[in-house]
């Protein structure tokens, strides 16, 4: 480990830090700042409770009760193809679709698949 450089970095992040902290911020920016946060803050827990928590329930809910010979006759190479994507799109209708709600869904699937 180099010392030297070590603290040069912390001294650096310091400097960085007190320019920052005495920098005249006007208290619309601030106000700015603080709404972001709070907005961000609101959209963390509705996601969470209207698309998280209902997704992880549903995975959870394949996983105990379908086997794998269900999952396979609907969404297998083997099933036909309309069959497959009215299956899928009736699924994805009861929840959001975006990363957070589709890959629980999908590792329970899969590791029902194998």
């Amino acid at each position: 480990m180099n010392w030297r450089r070590e603290v040069l970095n912390i001294l650096l992040g310091l400097a960085i830090f007190v320019v920052f902290y005495f920098l005249p911020v006007p208290d619309r920016f601030l106000k700015g700042v603080s709404e972001g946060v709070l907005l961000a803050h609101w959209y963390a827990r509705e996601h969470v409770i209207f698309c998280l928590i209902p997704a992880f329930f549903i995975a959870g809910a394949i996983g105990c009760f379908l086997s794998k010979e269900s999952v396979m006759r609907y969404l297998g190479p083997q099933a036909s193809k309309t069959l497959s994507y009215a299956v899928a799109s009736v699924a994805g209708a009861i929840l959001a679709v975006c990363s957070c709600t589709v890959l629980p869904l999908f590792a329970s699937i899969y590791l029902l698949s194998q």
